[in-house]
């Protein structure tokens, strides 16, 4: 939700003041909402609802102010998915401090939204091989052309296309690239991803689910029976610093920036 700040209360801890053009970063579910208008200025065809009205945030709520120098919906496609980036690189950090010369990461559907900041955040986290996973030739195609901030690399060191709800053929294809990762993050929305993402870690690695469509029940009983040490965590969409880590990410790696202004125009 977007707004403009009418009013601060004088002990709150948000950061905000009046007039500051702000996005709040949690669901409405949980944030207090008037509608005035009746949503007489929404045409039914937009996933953003224009609308008039007032909504209330609590000294917990979530919210950043929108930065001038990005479009509007430019900027809400990359604080939907703020959170997989921030938690992607704290995980992969710690990781690289048991590992020197850099963990392995992998990330499956690495040309999405969340799929390509994490690609970048690992690779700002010290991870030596970045390894991105797509469905099929269009996705991989769009991967290899996207560029990081130096212009030259790559936001995937290699790219696989593999069915990500394909256990056996996602792992080999991964192992394959040089894994298994010490970091697998899922970014894929999909069901049944949960068994392939397993395999596909090392033992002792971590995997990241960022998909509301994981059955944690899946992975749980699916890491027992094929004997996995994995650590596997929920990715609840906030990490501290996430929304600013993901702007600057947008705003200095071109690549990221290419594959994000193709889905949020639609070329």
């Amino acid at each position: 939700m977007t707004g403009v700040v009418s009013e601060a209360g004088p002990d709150s801890t948000l950061g905000l003041k009046p007039g500051d053009r702000i996005a709040t970063l949690v669901s409405l579910s949980l944030t207090p909402l008037v509608i005035t208008d009746e949503l007489t200025s929404w045409d039914g065809m937009s996933e953003q609802v224009p609308c008039a009205g007032h909504a209330i945030l609590f000294g917990r709520s979530i919210a950043a102010v929108l930065p001038d120098d990005l479009p509007v919906p430019l900027s809400l496609a990359v604080m939907d998915v703020c959170g997989a980036p921030a938690l992607t690189y704290r995980v992969v950090s710690q990781a690289g401090l048991a590992n020197p010369k850099g963990p392995v990461v992998a990330i499956l559907g690495a040309a999405g939204k969340s799929g390509s900041l994490s690609a970048v955040a690992a690779r700002q986290a010290g991870a030596s091989l970045v390894i991105g996973v797509v469905p099929h030739e269009r996705e991989a195609a769009a991967l290899r052309q996207a560029r990081g901030a130096d212009g030259r690399t790559g936001l995937a060191d290699e790219i696989v296309i593999a069915d990500a709800t394909n256990p056996v053929g996602v792992s080999g294809a991964v192992e394959a690239a040089g894994g298994p990762a010490d970091v697998t993050v899922v970014c894929v929305d999909v069901p049944g991803c949960e068994g392939g993402a397993i395999l596909s870690t090392a033992q002792g690695g971590t995997v990241i689910f960022f998909s509301m469509a994981t059955s944690f029940t899946a992975a749980a009983l699916g890491a027992e029976g094929v004997a996995a040490d994995v650590t596997m965590l929920v990715g609840n969409g906030y990490t501290p610093g996430h929304a600013q880590l993901a702007i600057d990410l947008i705003r200095t790696n071109p690549g990221v920036r290419q594959i994000f202004d193709s889905r949020t125009t639609g070329e």
